[in-house]
């Protein structure tokens, strides 16, 4: 199994939940974070006025898939969050042990 973690623009943030939701992963967790890679700083509007943006909002959208799965998801998320322009994310991929559920007491992929 693997875990597959992408920060991502919040604006893309549907269409890679339905993208990846397709390919049958049932089990997704997204939340709103702030955060910067190697990007340069950008601009923002805020009250009327441009400031600096060191830590521009992103969403990030964490699932943990079966191994055959893996390619096939950052695929989805690649192909439904890319913009071709600095600050489009990373997308990162870790192995994952095990996973319990904890009402069932399944473990490995049955409990995903």
């Amino acid at each position: 199994m693997r875990r597959i973690t992408a920060y991502i623009r919040p604006h893309r943030t549907e269409d890679v939940k339905t993208a990846v939701a397709d390919l049958g992963v049932t089990g997704m967790t997204v939340s709103e974070v702030r955060g910067c890679g190697n990007s340069p700083e950008s601009g923002v509007a805020f009250g009327g006025q441009q400031t600096l943006s060191h830590l521009p909002p992103k969403a990030m959208i964490c699932v943990v898939v079966p191994d055959g799965l893996q390619d096939q998801v950052i695929a989805a998320i690649i192909a439904h969050s890319q913009t071709g322009e600095p600050g489009d994310g990373k997308i990162f991929v870790e192995p994952v042990q095990d996973a319990i559920r904890i009402r069932t007491k399944e473990h490995g992929e049955t409990a995903v």
